[in-house]
C-alpha cells in the first residue's frame, strides 16, 4: 500500500488532486490510532498527515490554542496541563479499549469526537473547536470559524467535522478552546446499588443545583477482570456510582456535603479527592473495565448512547439477554457494552434496544470479519442518510475521503 506522507497543506492539496484524477479513494491517518473503528476501506494509498505536527499558537489568557492536525494529543495535554489548563470535554484515550499504542493525534481527536464524562457539562469536542483549516474532496482549501471565542464568520462548518471520521476533508489545522484546570476534585461513592437505583441517585445528583461534572455507575460484574486505575476502591466487589464536584476548594467541599445529605436515602456516600478521583474518571474514560489486554479483550465493545432515563433499563437487559457486561456514564445517557463473542457481535440485540428507546449504537471493538457483515455505526432513517449523504457530496463529491469507513458496503 503507498503511503503518501505529507509535509504542509499545499502538499495535502496535491494528493488529494491527484487522488481525484486517478479516482483513487484515500484512507486518512495521523499515527493510525483509530484505524480499527469503522468498516474496512477498500483504497490502497494512505495519507499521512503525521508530519503536520506543530503547535501553531497558544495563547493561555486568550484560552485558545492552535495546532496543526497531526499533532500528538499526549504531547498537547501535557502542554496544555503546564498552564493548568485543560480540553474540558475530556477527549477519550482510545488505545486502551482497542490495544493500540497511544498516539493519538488532534485531529483524530476531532474526527472521532468521543468525549468522556464531563460531555454533560461542558458539552463534546465539537462545542470547543473554534475554527480549522481543511482540504476537501475536491482538492481545495477552506478554512471555517476563527481563533476567537465568539465569531461572526458564516455558517459553522467547522462543527460538521467533529465526529466525521474523516469523510468530509482532510483536516490541516484546528484551533480549540482550553479552560482553566478546577482548583479541587471530589468525587462522592455510592457502594451496592443496583442498575435502576443507580440511575435515580444519579438523576437525583445532575437534577441537583449542585453542579455534578460527572456521573456514572459501574455494577459489580464490571470488576471481573482487575482494572488499573481503580486501586482499592473496588476491592470490596461492590457496585460503584460515582458523582464528580469541581471547582474552587470550599465550594466543591460545600457542595460534597449537601449533595451527601441528599443523596442519604440511596446510602452513605465516601469521598476521594484529587489524585484518586482522577485516576477513577480517567478509568471511566477509556472504558479500562473492557481493555483489549484484560479479561474482556476478546469481545466486542459497543458505545450506546440513549436518554438517560432509559439507561438502567437498556443495559439490564441486554447485560442479562447476552451475559455481557455493562458501564454507565453521563448519568445513564451513556452505556459502553462488552459482550461474549457472536457472529454479529449481537449487532441485532444491541440496536433493537437502542432503537427502542431512540437512541443509538456504534462498535467500537470488534474482529475484521464482524466488522464486515454488521454496520459499525447506527443506520440512519432515510431521511437523515439523505441529508447526511447531500452534505458528505457538497464536500466529497467522488467520495475520495475515507470511501466506506461510515457505511458497509461502500467501500468498492
Amino acid at each position: 500500500m503507498d503511503t503518501l506522507r505529507v509535509r504542509d497543506a499545499k502538499d495535502v492539496e496535491e494528493v488529494v488532486r491527484a487522488a481525484i484524477a486517478n479516482e483513487q479513494p484515500l484512507e486518512i491517518i495521523g499515527h493510525g490510532s483509530k484505524r480499527s473503528i469503522g468498516h474496512t476501506m477498500a483504497t490502497n494509498a494512505v495519507l499521512d498527515v503525521s508530519a503536520l505536527n506543530a503547535v501553531t499558537s497558544y495563547e493561555p489568557n486568550e484560552l485558545i490554542v492552535t495546532l496543526q492536525a497531526g499533532a500528538p494529543l499526549a504531547d498537547v495535554l501535557s502542554l496544555i496541563d503546564a498552564k493548568n489548563q485543560q480540553f474540558a470535554f475530556e477527549p477519550m484515550n482510545t488505545a486502551p479499549l482497542l490495544g493500540t499504542p497511544p498516539l493519538g493525534t488532534i485531529g483524530g481527536m476531532i474526527a472521532a469526537g468521543l468525549a468522556g464524562p464531563r460531555r454533560i457539562k461542558a458539552g463534546g469536542a465539537r462545542d470547543h473547536l473554534l475554527g480549522a483549516h481543511a482540504v476537501s474532496g475536491f482538492g481545495d482549501s477552506f478554512k471555517t470559524g476563527g481563533k476567537v471565542v465568539k465569531n461572526v464568520t458564516g455558517y459553522d462548518l467547522c462543527k460538521l467535522l467533529a465526529g466525521s471520521w474523516g469523510t468530509l476533508s482532510v483536516m490541516t489545522e484546528v484551533t480549540l478552546k482550553v479552560m482553566p484546570k478546577p482548583e479541587a476534585e471530589l468525587t462522592l461513592l455510592l457502594r451496592g446499588l443496583d442498575d435502576a437505583a443507580a440511575n435515580k441517585a444519579m438523576t437525583a445528583a445532575l437534577g441537583s443545583a449542585y453542579d455534578v461534572s460527572a456521573a456514572a455507575h459501574l455494577p459489580y460484574q464490571a470488576f471481573r477482570a482487575k482494572t488499573d486505575g481503580l486501586g482499592d476502591i473496588a476491592g470490596q466487589s461492590e457496585a460503584l456510582t460515582v458523582l464528580r464536584l469541581e471547582g474552587i476548594t470550599a465550594s466543591a467541599a460545600h457542595r460534597a456535603g449537601s449533595l451527601r445529605e441528599l443523596l442519604a436515602p440511596f446510602g452513605t456516600a465516601t469521598l476521594i479527592e484529587d489524585a484518586a478521583s482522577a485516576a477513577l474518571w480517567a478509568t471511566i474514560r477509556d472504558v479500562l473495565p473492557f481493555a483489549a489486554s484484560g479479561a474482556l479483550g476478546a469481545w466486542p465493545v459497543w458505545r450506546i448512547v440513549c436518554p438517560p432515563a432509559s439507561g438502567a433499563a437498556l443495559g439490564t437487559q441486554l447485560a442479562r439477554e447476552t451475559g455481557g457486561d455493562v458501564i454507565y456514564d453521563w448519568g445513564g445517557g451513556l452505556i459502553w457494552a462488552a459482550l461474549p463473542p457472536k457472529g454479529d457481535g449481537h449487532a441485532s440485540a444491541v440496536r433493537q434496544h437502542a432503537n427502542a428507546v431512540g437512541g443509538h449504537a456504534t462498535l467500537i471493538r470488534a474482529a475484521e470479519d464482524v466488522r464486515r457483515t454488521v454496520d459499525v455505526f447506527h443506520p440512519q432513517a432515510p431521511g437523515i442518510a439523505a441529508l447526511s449523504e447531500r452534505v458528505r457530496t457538497s464536500f466529497d463529491p467522488k467520495s475520495i475521503l475515507n470511501r466506506g469507513r461510515l457505511t458497509r458496503g461502500t467501500a468498492a
